[in-house]
């Protein structure tokens, strides 16, 4: 079984999956940085020169590649919920946990991270604060949703998380 993390942008998806990864020593994926590899550019340029349809059916197709295996700890970018095609796919073979955080705190980290802001596109072209809000709004019920589990980032340290997922796996008697 493989563990999947989904969530907003700056919700530790990756910092997150990589820790777990260690301490689980299984294979880690990002599946927006396989969609980059695989692309031979950012996902910025992708949507730039190719546009969101295009980046969605790459994602599609790189998302059910990776599902099909196991015991890994998959990232999954911010908005792969948007396709119900990439929950069925992830929940064929994972145990999936929404990482979310406050909008604030979100784009606190966002702001820390210079990569994030030249990597990621605009997702409706208005700033960031609106931004954020308004796809939360759209996505939050996508992502409960997709989810068996909730993680609250927001006033846990990356250590925190992933002791709180660890300890979620062992009340559940998960086997990831």
């Amino acid at each position: 079984m493989n563990l999947v993390l989904i969530g907003y942008r700056a919700a530790g998806k990756t910092t997150v999956g990589r820790r777990l990864s260690a301490f689980l020593r299984r294979t880690f994926v990002d599946s927006d940085e396989t969609i980059e590899k695989q692309q031979e550019m950012t996902i910025k340029d992708i949507v730039r020169y190719h546009g969101w349809d295009y980046f969605r059916t790459v994602e599609r197709d790189v998302i059910s590649e990776i599902s099909k295996d196991d015991h890994l700890i998959i990232s999954a970018g911010g908005g792969v919920v948007i396709d119900p095609e990439n929950v069925k796919a992830l929940k064929r073979n994972g145990f999936i946990v929404w990482l979310k955080a406050d909008v604030e705190v979100l784009l606190e980290r966002m702001a820390r991270e210079i990569q994030s802001i030249i990597k990621r596109p605009s997702l409706t072209g208005k700033g960031s604060l609106n931004e954020f809000r308004e796809v939360l709004i759209q996505r939050e019920p996508l992502y409960a949703a997709a989810s068996e589990v909730q993680v609250d980032t927001s006033q846990l340290d990356v250590e925190g998380v992933v002791h709180h997922i660890l300890r979620i796996f062992n009340e559940r008697r998960v086997r990831i």
